[in-house]
């Protein structure tokens, strides 16, 4: 649905933009886009394949293609292996970067620091063993196996503790959401009409209710908003009901998204709401960082609480509404 990058251990390798030349009126023919600059073209062919599959961010078609090039020159499998954890951790893809655990345990001993592109010591690979071993852990709701093996990845490698945290985070999100139930009786104000609406008249017949809460000011959310109107066109065929919250409360921030949301139309999806200044649902549902999808039965309880992009949240979907398909939107 939306695309989101996560810090990994290897720098971001910038492709240089193709140069554009203006067109002047029906004199001069529009001239073609320059192509982009490979950024490796210089390199030995089997340096230029590595590099390429290990920066590649693309479309599944696209690193896998990346990969065979890579084999063909010779790249060895350690290698491959560590592009494609890299690739899964940057699209945060954790239902398969578990299914990569089988063969990180059949190189756990076999590991050769001198075949690596991205580790600098031994104890850098065992800990991102132990990463993958937590993310099973947690995919298969073994908190105690989680706690050990993350535990063990931060003693191997405290430097990387920021890909770390994030999925400690998302546990004890989890606990914590599991005693939250919403009020149906909420009355929130409307972003786009004069009268607040109740929460439970949007649930009422429906399977679910998604809550989409958004900032104007956050680039991310505005530059996800084409995405999101898909998405929700797609949920509420199919009996989810959605509302999207702003966080802020302030005029100004009620402006400026009225202006956004004046971009997806004469109809955009969904209903567009203010969260309650007291109360807030935002700190109900411990919510950090925009935008959030938090995913509601009609009992009120949580279902799913987290990033747009995540698996969880259309795992989710997929129970209550099989019918639903995930839209191919930018990112997937």
């Amino acid at each position: 649905m939306f695309s989101s990058g996560t810090t990994s251990s290897l720098a971001a390798l910038l492709l240089l933009a193709a140069t554009c030349f203006a067109q002047e009126p029906k004199t001069v023919p529009e001239p073609k886009p320059a192509p982009e600059e490979d950024p490796y073209a210089s390199l030995p062919p089997k340096r230029a394949a590595l590099e390429r599959m290990i920066s590649e961010r693309g479309t599944p078609e696209a690193f896998e293609a990346a990969i065979k090039k890579a084999r063909e020159q010779g790249v060895s499998d350690q290698a491959i292996l560590e592009a494609r954890f890299l690739y899964h951790v940057d699209r945060r893809e954790d239902d398969k970067i578990a299914a990569m655990l089988p063969e990180f345990l059949r190189r756990k001993d076999d590991f050769k620091i001198e075949q690596s592109e991205i580790f600098a010591v031994k104890e850098d690979w065992l800990a991102v063993v132990e990463y993958v071993e937590a993310i099973d852990a947690l995919k298969k709701n073994d908190r105690d196996g989680f706690k050990k093996h993350i535990t063990e990845a931060f003693w191997l490698s405290p430097r990387q503790a920021s890909a770390f945290a994030p999925h400690i985070d998302r546990m004890r999100l989890d606990e914590a959401m599991r005693t939250v139930k919403i009020d149906g009786s909420i009355k929130l104000p409307s972003l786009l009409a004069k009268d607040p609406l109740e929460l439970a008249t949007l649930m009422r017949d429906r399977k679910a209710l998604l809550l989409h809460f958004w900032s104007p000011w956050s680039r991310e959310c505005e530059a996800s908003m084409p995405d999101f109107k898909v998405t929700a066109t797609e949920l509420e065929k199919h009996g989810v009901a959605v509302a999207s919250l702003l966080a802020e409360s302030t005029p100004d921030a009620a402006k400026d998204a009225k202006e956004i949301v004046a971009g997806l139309g004469d109809k955009p999806p969904g209903v567009w709401l203010l969260d309650r200044e007291k109360d807030s649902l935002m700190r109900l549902l411990r919510i950090q960082n925009l935008p959030t999808m938090v995913l509601v039965s009609p009992e009120g309880s949580v279902i799913y609480n987290g990033h747009p992009s995540e698996d969880g949240l259309w795992d989710a979907l997929s129970k209550l509404a099989p019918e639903v398909k995930r839209p191919a939107v930018e990112g997937h």
